[in-house]
Protein backbone atom coordinates (compact mmCIF):
# COMPACT_ATOMS: atom_id res chain seq x y z
CA UNK A 1 0.00 0.00 0.00
CA UNK A 2 0.91 3.81 -0.61
CA UNK A 3 0.78 5.64 1.62
CA UNK A 4 2.71 8.89 2.15
CA UNK A 5 2.12 12.80 1.90
CA UNK A 6 1.95 13.64 -1.90
CA UNK A 7 4.72 14.96 -3.65
CA UNK A 8 6.03 18.35 -3.12
CA UNK A 9 3.35 21.08 -1.62
CA UNK A 10 0.68 21.90 -4.58
CA UNK A 11 0.77 25.14 -6.47
CA UNK A 12 -1.00 28.11 -4.64
CA UNK A 13 -4.77 28.53 -5.43
CA UNK A 14 -5.90 31.91 -6.67
CA UNK A 15 -8.48 34.55 -6.33
CA UNK A 16 -11.61 34.09 -4.83
CA UNK A 17 -14.37 32.07 -6.94
CA UNK A 18 -11.34 31.68 -9.52
CA UNK A 19 -10.81 28.32 -11.29
CA UNK A 20 -7.47 27.05 -12.00
CA UNK A 21 -6.74 25.19 -15.55
CA UNK A 22 -4.07 23.93 -17.43
CA UNK A 23 -2.21 26.74 -19.95
CA UNK A 24 -4.72 26.93 -23.03
CA UNK A 25 -4.63 28.29 -26.28
CA UNK A 26 -5.46 31.60 -26.34
CA UNK A 27 -9.30 32.52 -27.35
CA UNK A 28 -12.15 34.79 -26.75
CA UNK A 29 -12.76 36.31 -22.89
CA UNK A 30 -15.56 34.32 -22.18
CA UNK A 31 -18.65 37.08 -19.79
CA UNK A 32 -17.16 35.55 -16.63
CA UNK A 33 -15.56 37.17 -13.67
CA UNK A 34 -13.49 33.65 -13.42
CA UNK A 35 -9.66 33.77 -14.34
CA UNK A 36 -7.62 30.83 -15.13
CA UNK A 37 -4.75 32.07 -14.20
CA UNK A 38 -3.57 31.87 -10.02
CA UNK A 39 -3.31 34.99 -8.43
CA UNK A 40 -3.74 35.46 -4.64
CA UNK A 41 -5.15 32.66 -2.17
CA UNK A 42 -8.60 33.04 -1.91
CA UNK A 43 -10.03 33.85 2.47
CA UNK A 44 -9.61 31.24 4.09
CA UNK A 45 -13.36 30.15 6.27
CA UNK A 46 -12.67 30.95 9.24
CA UNK A 47 -12.42 28.11 12.11
CA UNK A 48 -15.85 28.23 13.09
CA UNK A 49 -17.19 27.64 9.47
CA UNK A 50 -17.50 24.43 8.00
CA UNK A 51 -14.93 23.57 5.88
CA UNK A 52 -16.60 20.07 4.76
CA UNK A 53 -19.14 19.51 2.08
CA UNK A 54 -20.94 17.84 4.34
CA UNK A 55 -21.07 20.27 6.67
CA UNK A 56 -19.54 19.98 10.28
CA UNK A 57 -15.98 21.63 10.15
CA UNK A 58 -12.63 19.68 8.60
CA UNK A 59 -12.04 17.40 12.00
CA UNK A 60 -16.05 16.23 10.67
CA UNK A 61 -15.38 15.47 7.12
CA UNK A 62 -17.93 12.95 6.03
CA UNK A 63 -20.84 14.02 8.57
CA UNK A 64 -23.90 13.04 7.25
CA UNK A 65 -27.48 12.99 8.06
CA UNK A 66 -29.17 12.49 4.79
CA UNK A 67 -29.15 10.58 1.69
CA UNK A 68 -30.97 10.86 -1.50
CA UNK A 69 -31.14 8.11 -3.37
CA UNK A 70 -33.34 6.53 -6.17
CA UNK A 71 -34.87 3.08 -7.49
CA UNK A 72 -33.60 1.24 -10.56
CA UNK A 73 -35.93 1.06 -13.93
CA UNK A 74 -36.45 -2.18 -15.15
CA UNK A 75 -35.18 -0.12 -18.65
CA UNK A 76 -31.37 0.82 -17.04
CA UNK A 77 -31.03 -2.90 -18.62
CA UNK A 78 -31.39 -2.15 -22.09
CA UNK A 79 -31.22 1.45 -22.47
CA UNK A 80 -28.86 2.92 -19.65
CA UNK A 81 -25.65 5.12 -21.11
CA UNK A 82 -22.49 2.99 -21.43
CA UNK A 83 -18.97 3.80 -22.41
CA UNK A 84 -18.12 0.16 -23.82
CA UNK A 85 -20.54 -2.12 -25.20
CA UNK A 86 -19.94 -5.35 -22.89
CA UNK A 87 -23.23 -7.59 -21.28
CA UNK A 88 -26.26 -6.99 -20.12
CA UNK A 89 -27.06 -5.83 -16.93
CA UNK A 90 -28.97 -8.65 -14.92
CA UNK A 91 -31.64 -6.45 -13.08
CA UNK A 92 -32.63 -9.23 -10.34
CA UNK A 93 -28.79 -8.83 -8.98
CA UNK A 94 -28.71 -5.02 -9.47
CA UNK A 95 -31.55 -4.89 -7.30
CA UNK A 96 -30.50 -6.99 -4.68
CA UNK A 97 -26.77 -4.75 -4.87
CA UNK A 98 -28.74 -1.70 -5.04
CA UNK A 99 -31.38 -2.98 -1.68
CA UNK A 100 -27.57 -3.95 -0.08
CA UNK A 101 -26.19 -0.56 -0.33
CA UNK A 102 -29.45 1.59 0.74
CA UNK A 103 -29.53 -1.02 3.73
CA UNK A 104 -26.37 0.02 4.86
CA UNK A 105 -26.81 4.14 4.81
CA UNK A 106 -30.28 3.63 6.38
CA UNK A 107 -29.58 0.84 8.64
CA UNK A 108 -26.36 0.39 9.51
CA UNK A 109 -25.25 3.63 9.47
CA UNK A 110 -28.80 5.49 10.54
CA UNK A 111 -28.91 7.73 7.89
CA UNK A 112 -32.46 9.27 7.06
CA UNK A 113 -32.58 8.29 3.27
CA UNK A 114 -34.88 10.03 0.80
CA UNK A 115 -35.70 7.23 -2.01
CA UNK A 116 -37.58 8.65 -5.25
CA UNK A 117 -39.40 6.07 -7.69
CA UNK A 118 -38.02 4.96 -10.52
CA UNK A 119 -39.37 6.70 -13.48
CA UNK A 120 -38.82 3.90 -16.81
CA UNK A 121 -38.41 7.30 -19.10
CA UNK A 122 -34.91 7.61 -17.60
CA UNK A 123 -33.27 4.79 -17.39
CA UNK A 124 -30.30 6.20 -15.78
CA UNK A 125 -31.82 7.93 -13.00
CA UNK A 126 -30.39 5.11 -10.74
CA UNK A 127 -27.13 7.67 -10.30
CA UNK A 128 -28.32 10.19 -8.82
CA UNK A 129 -24.73 11.56 -8.05
CA UNK A 130 -24.55 13.24 -11.53
CA UNK A 131 -27.40 15.61 -11.19
CA UNK A 132 -26.64 17.31 -7.86
CA UNK A 133 -23.49 19.03 -5.63
CA UNK A 134 -24.47 19.45 -2.53
CA UNK A 135 -21.61 21.48 0.07
CA UNK A 136 -23.43 22.11 3.17
CA UNK A 137 -26.41 24.20 3.12
CA UNK A 138 -26.54 24.81 -0.78
CA UNK A 139 -27.27 22.46 -3.31
CA UNK A 140 -26.46 22.70 -7.15
CA UNK A 141 -28.75 21.03 -9.57
CA UNK A 142 -26.80 20.68 -12.27
CA UNK A 143 -26.83 20.22 -16.45
CA UNK A 144 -25.75 16.66 -16.90
CA UNK A 145 -23.37 16.19 -19.97
CA UNK A 146 -25.95 13.81 -21.58
CA UNK A 147 -29.13 15.09 -23.05
CA UNK A 148 -31.12 11.97 -22.50
CA UNK A 149 -30.59 12.47 -18.52
CA UNK A 150 -31.46 16.14 -17.86
CA UNK A 151 -35.24 15.68 -16.69
CA UNK A 152 -33.12 13.69 -14.07
CA UNK A 153 -33.04 16.98 -12.57
CA UNK A 154 -36.58 17.50 -11.72
CA UNK A 155 -37.06 14.81 -8.99
CA UNK A 156 -34.04 15.67 -7.69
CA UNK A 157 -35.17 19.33 -6.97
CA UNK A 158 -38.07 18.58 -5.09
CA UNK A 159 -36.29 16.29 -3.04
CA UNK A 160 -33.68 18.67 -2.26
CA UNK A 161 -36.30 21.57 -1.45
CA UNK A 162 -37.78 19.48 0.98
CA UNK A 163 -34.99 19.38 3.12
CA UNK A 164 -34.89 23.03 2.81
CA UNK A 165 -31.28 23.18 1.15
CA UNK A 166 -30.52 26.69 -0.86
CA UNK A 167 -31.17 25.51 -4.37
CA UNK A 168 -29.24 26.72 -7.60
CA UNK A 169 -30.23 25.80 -10.88
CA UNK A 170 -27.38 25.10 -13.69
CA UNK A 171 -29.17 27.35 -16.62
CA UNK A 172 -26.91 27.65 -18.48
CA UNK A 173 -27.31 26.16 -21.66
CA UNK A 174 -23.56 25.94 -22.81
CA UNK A 175 -22.51 24.43 -19.46
CA UNK A 176 -22.60 20.93 -18.57
CA UNK A 177 -21.95 19.12 -15.75
CA UNK A 178 -22.02 15.87 -13.56
CA UNK A 179 -21.55 15.32 -10.38
CA UNK A 180 -19.46 12.55 -10.76
CA UNK A 181 -16.50 15.18 -12.29
CA UNK A 182 -16.37 16.58 -8.49
CA UNK A 183 -14.20 15.76 -6.00
CA UNK A 184 -14.67 17.07 -2.76
CA UNK A 185 -11.84 17.59 -0.30
CA UNK A 186 -13.44 19.73 2.73
CA UNK A 187 -10.76 22.32 1.50
CA UNK A 188 -11.42 22.76 -1.85
CA UNK A 189 -12.88 21.56 -5.37
CA UNK A 190 -11.57 19.42 -7.95
CA UNK A 191 -13.33 19.29 -11.35
CA UNK A 192 -12.71 16.80 -13.86
CA UNK A 193 -12.67 17.73 -17.72
CA UNK A 194 -14.82 15.19 -19.46
CA UNK A 195 -16.84 14.35 -22.25
CA UNK A 196 -19.59 14.78 -19.59
CA UNK A 197 -18.60 17.95 -18.22
CA UNK A 198 -16.94 21.41 -19.63
CA UNK A 199 -15.29 24.67 -18.36
CA UNK A 200 -18.29 26.54 -18.17
CA UNK A 201 -19.99 23.89 -16.13
CA UNK A 202 -16.55 23.99 -13.67
CA UNK A 203 -16.93 28.29 -13.61
CA UNK A 204 -20.80 28.01 -12.43
CA UNK A 205 -19.89 25.23 -9.92
CA UNK A 206 -16.83 28.46 -8.86
CA UNK A 207 -19.70 30.94 -8.42
CA UNK A 208 -21.85 28.49 -6.66
CA UNK A 209 -19.51 27.42 -3.91
CA UNK A 210 -17.25 31.00 -3.47
CA UNK A 211 -15.65 30.38 -0.27
CA UNK A 212 -13.65 27.48 -2.14
CA UNK A 213 -11.13 27.22 -4.42
CA UNK A 214 -11.67 25.10 -7.91
CA UNK A 215 -9.75 23.61 -9.67
CA UNK A 216 -9.91 22.13 -13.11
CA UNK A 217 -8.76 18.53 -13.69
CA UNK A 218 -8.70 17.21 -17.41
CA UNK A 219 -10.10 13.52 -17.40
CA UNK A 220 -8.75 10.88 -20.42
CA UNK A 221 -9.75 7.56 -21.30
CA UNK A 222 -12.68 7.29 -18.43
CA UNK A 223 -16.33 8.80 -17.81
CA UNK A 224 -15.65 10.79 -15.19
CA UNK A 225 -12.83 12.38 -12.44
CA UNK A 226 -14.58 10.14 -9.67
CA UNK A 227 -14.01 6.87 -12.06
CA UNK A 228 -10.42 6.31 -10.81
CA UNK A 229 -10.35 8.26 -7.60
CA UNK A 230 -12.52 9.65 -4.20
CA UNK A 231 -11.81 10.69 -0.54
CA UNK A 232 -11.12 7.74 1.24
CA UNK A 233 -10.70 10.04 4.81
CA UNK A 234 -10.29 13.38 6.22
CA UNK A 235 -7.34 14.57 3.92
CA UNK A 236 -6.87 11.33 1.91
CA UNK A 237 -7.42 10.61 -1.35
CA UNK A 238 -7.96 6.92 -2.93
CA UNK A 239 -6.35 7.02 -6.12
CA UNK A 240 -6.28 4.12 -9.02
CA UNK A 241 -3.09 2.99 -10.08
CA UNK A 242 -3.53 3.92 -14.11
CA UNK A 243 -0.97 5.86 -15.80
CA UNK A 244 -4.22 8.36 -16.38
CA UNK A 245 -5.34 8.28 -12.83
CA UNK A 246 -1.82 8.82 -11.94
CA UNK A 247 -1.77 12.16 -14.71
CA UNK A 248 -5.08 13.56 -13.15
CA UNK A 249 -3.27 13.04 -9.48
CA UNK A 250 -0.42 14.99 -10.39
CA UNK A 251 -2.66 18.00 -11.59
CA UNK A 252 -4.22 17.91 -8.43
CA UNK A 253 -0.87 18.36 -6.97
CA UNK A 254 0.08 21.09 -8.79
CA UNK A 255 -3.45 22.81 -8.64
CA UNK A 256 -3.69 22.71 -4.50
CA UNK A 257 -1.43 24.64 -2.19
CA UNK A 258 -2.34 21.79 0.30
CA UNK A 259 -0.68 18.19 0.63
CA UNK A 260 -3.06 15.25 0.78
CA UNK A 261 -2.02 11.77 1.69
CA UNK A 262 -2.69 9.51 -0.80
CA UNK A 263 -3.93 5.84 -0.97
CA UNK A 264 -2.91 4.26 -4.12
CA UNK A 265 -5.28 0.85 -5.09
CA UNK A 266 -4.17 -1.47 -7.96
CA UNK A 267 -7.49 -1.21 -9.91
CA UNK A 268 -9.21 2.50 -10.42
CA UNK A 269 -12.81 1.42 -10.06
CA UNK A 270 -12.25 0.11 -7.01
CA UNK A 271 -10.67 3.82 -5.86
CA UNK A 272 -14.03 4.90 -5.93
CA UNK A 273 -15.54 4.24 -2.40
CA UNK A 274 -17.72 6.86 0.20
CA UNK A 275 -16.11 8.37 3.55
CA UNK A 276 -18.27 9.24 6.39
CA UNK A 277 -17.84 10.16 9.81
CA UNK A 278 -20.35 8.88 11.79
CA UNK A 279 -20.69 9.49 15.06
CA UNK A 280 -21.17 6.37 17.04
CA UNK A 281 -18.73 4.46 14.73
CA UNK A 282 -16.20 6.76 13.96
CA UNK A 283 -14.64 6.38 10.68
CA UNK A 284 -16.51 4.05 8.03
CA UNK A 285 -15.41 3.34 4.81
CA UNK A 286 -17.61 1.66 1.97
CA UNK A 287 -15.43 0.22 -1.43
CA UNK A 288 -15.91 -2.51 -3.61
CA UNK A 289 -16.11 -6.16 -2.47
CA UNK A 290 -13.27 -8.18 -2.22
CA UNK A 291 -14.61 -10.68 -5.08
CA UNK A 292 -15.03 -7.68 -7.57
CA UNK A 293 -11.01 -6.72 -6.58
CA UNK A 294 -9.20 -8.60 -4.13
CA UNK A 295 -5.87 -6.59 -4.68
CA UNK A 296 -7.49 -3.47 -3.86
CA UNK A 297 -9.66 -4.67 -0.63
CA UNK A 298 -6.43 -5.89 0.42
CA UNK A 299 -5.06 -2.05 0.57
CA UNK A 300 -8.12 -0.97 2.22
CA UNK A 301 -8.15 -3.69 4.83
CA UNK A 302 -4.79 -1.69 6.13
CA UNK A 303 -7.01 1.42 7.34
CA UNK A 304 -7.44 0.07 10.72
CA UNK A 305 -8.67 3.17 11.86
CA UNK A 306 -11.71 2.51 9.64
CA UNK A 307 -15.07 0.15 10.04
CA UNK A 308 -14.67 -1.35 6.54
CA UNK A 309 -18.27 -2.11 4.33
CA UNK A 310 -17.65 -3.92 1.23
CA UNK A 311 -20.39 -3.59 -1.32
CA UNK A 312 -20.63 -5.03 -4.75
CA UNK A 313 -21.50 -2.87 -7.15
CA UNK A 314 -20.90 -5.54 -10.37
CA UNK A 315 -23.87 -4.72 -12.39
CA UNK A 316 -24.09 -1.50 -12.30
CA UNK A 317 -20.60 -0.99 -13.66
CA UNK A 318 -22.00 -2.40 -16.39
CA UNK A 319 -23.43 1.01 -17.60
CA UNK A 320 -20.39 2.85 -15.91
CA UNK A 321 -21.43 2.87 -12.23
CA UNK A 322 -19.88 3.01 -8.70
CA UNK A 323 -20.53 3.28 -5.35
CA UNK A 324 -20.66 7.19 -5.17
CA UNK A 325 -22.92 7.68 -8.37
CA UNK A 326 -25.61 5.98 -5.79
CA UNK A 327 -26.21 8.67 -3.29
CA UNK A 328 -26.56 12.19 -2.78
CA UNK A 329 -25.06 12.75 0.66
CA UNK A 330 -26.66 15.61 2.97
CA UNK A 331 -25.58 16.80 6.09
CA UNK A 332 -28.42 18.80 7.45
CA UNK A 333 -27.83 21.18 10.43
CA UNK A 334 -29.64 20.52 13.64
CA UNK A 335 -33.12 22.75 13.29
Amino acid sequence: MEMCLVGSQWGAAGPRAALYALPAPAAAARPSSLSAVPAVRPPRPSPSRSMAGLGGGLAAFGRCTHAVVRALPESLCRQALRSVAGPEVDFARAEREYQLYVGVLRGKLGLQVLELPADESLPDCVFVEDVAVVCEETALLTRPGAPSRRKEVEAMKRALESLNLNIVEMVDENATLDGGDVLFTGREFFVGLSRRTNQRGAEILADTFKDYAVSTVPVHDSLHLKSFCSMAGPNLIAIGSSEAAQKALKTMQQMSDHRYDKLTVPDDAAANCIYLNVPSKGHVLLHRAPEEFPDSAKVFEKLKDHMLIPIAATELAKVDGSLTCCSVLINKASE
